[in-house]
């Protein structure tokens, strides 16, 4: 029993590792699309 939930520790750290390391090196792609935001002049300092 001690031998099983070793090798089930070992795996859950495997996979938790893979993923940081995944995320770590994972090239995220920048938004395409434009945001323009009409701001009011009263909302802006003097």
């Amino acid at each position: 029993m001690a031998r099983m939930s070793m090798i089930l520790g070992l795996i859950l750290i495997l996979l938790v590792g893979g993923g940081v390391a995944f995320l770590a090196t994972w090239d995220i792609p920048a938004p395409r699309s434009k945001v323009e935001k009409v701001i009011p002049a009263d909302r802006l300092g003097k």
